[in-house]
């Protein structure tokens, strides 16, 4: 491995301006299920995974559900690497709880501790790597306030004054949490739509109503400076559309490798002037591939597009069960 030109900080700040880095940039994120359900493991886990393969950000990872838990979700914890918590109780049963969301306050137990995950992320790799804090949609959080989601897309289409005040809450709750992550280290958030963004749930002028004022309050709320990254998952994505909008943010992730979503070719189009994180289909093929097709993979990205245009990381959340190998593989390919 050749001695770097840049830090991981600069790297990324010349890439975002439009300047050709020293080489490609990249960075992978994955769950750590069996550390994930306390400060110290997730913080752990985190800055484990940065020394191990030298990413040139890091997007925490933390459990997907920490966003709803002040509101009264319940889980079992796993202790099991490759397998998921069990949600045991959700805040909305019936149509009328959610009346009961309200505003919580930045000492709420569950957004205290991932306050400290930050915190202590920052210290454990210091000034130099660039770290954004996975943030979902408030639209994203009311949904996983409910055991089917489609339940919550019943709800909007019946009350959809109910769902607005709920969601009204969600944004007062998030808008100053993102400023406190600030606060706490973080240089910005990974802000995540989840399955919302996309047709396969609700049609566009819905996300028009329901997602997107919401949406821009939160992220707007991570300042001028932020380094913010709007990822649009699921399939059938409103990627194209959102790309109209000014979300704030300077890096663009999706699934390009779903036939369904822009391919990464389009998304160069659809997304002038922004730096796009992707080029790895994260699903089935990182997971099966060998160690020597990833790195030929790598090297066919890196010579069809330019790294003041694209950042290599996976299209979602990477599958714990990805082999340390294939890692290395990415990481040592981008020095080639």
């Amino acid at each position: 491995m050749k001695k770097e030109t840049y830090t991981h900080r600069e790297r990324l700040e010349m890439i975002i301006s439009g300047e050709k880095p020293d080489h490609f940039a990249a960075s992978f994120w994955r769950h750590f299920f069996h550390k994930e359900h306390y400060a110290e493991g997730t913080a752990e886990a985190m800055i484990d995974f940065q020394k191990a393969f030298e990413w040139d950000f890091i997007k925490i990872n933390p459990r997907a559900d920490y966003h709803v838990e002040d509101w009264g979700l319940v889980q079992e914890w796993s202790h099991n690497e490759f397998k998921k918590h069990t949600k045991t109780r959700f805040p909305i049963r019936k149509i009328e709880d959610w009346d009961t969301i309200d505003i919580k306050p930045l000492t709420s137990p569950v957004l205290a501790e991932h306050l400290e995950v930050v915190s202590l992320v920052r210290k454990g790799v210091g000034k130099d790597v660039p770290i954004l804090m996975t943030v979902f949609t408030p639209l994203a959080i009311a949904g996983r306030m409910i055991a089917e989601q489609q339940e919550l897309v019943n709800h909007l289409r019946q009350a959809p004054e109910r769902i607005h005040r709920a969601l009204r809450a969600i944004t007062d709750t998030f808008v100053p949490f993102v400023i406190e992550l600030r606060n706490a280290g973080a240089d910005g958030i990974f802000f995540a739509t989840t399955q919302w963004a996309s047709s396969d749930m609700i049609t566009w002028e819905e996300y028009e109503t329901f997602g997107i004022p919401y949406d821009l309050e939160v992220v707007q709320a991570t300042c001028e400076n932020a380094i913010n990254l709007l990822h649009v998952c699921s399939s059938h994505n409103y990627l194209e559309k959102l790309a109209t909008i000014d979300y704030s943010c300077q890096l663009y992730n999706w699934d390009s490798n779903d036939t369904t979503n822009p391919s990464l070719e389009q998304g160069m189009e659809i997304l002038p002037g922004k730096t796009i994180v992707g080029g790895v289909a994260q699903k089935g093929w990182l997971l099966h591939s060998t160690p020597a097709e990833i790195v030929a993979h790598i090297r066919r990205i890196k010579q069809t597009y330019s790294p003041s245009r694209l950042i290599i990381g996976p299209g979602c959340s990477v599958p714990p069960e990805v082999s340390v190998n294939n890692f290395r593989a990415i990481r040592e390919s981008i020095y080639d």
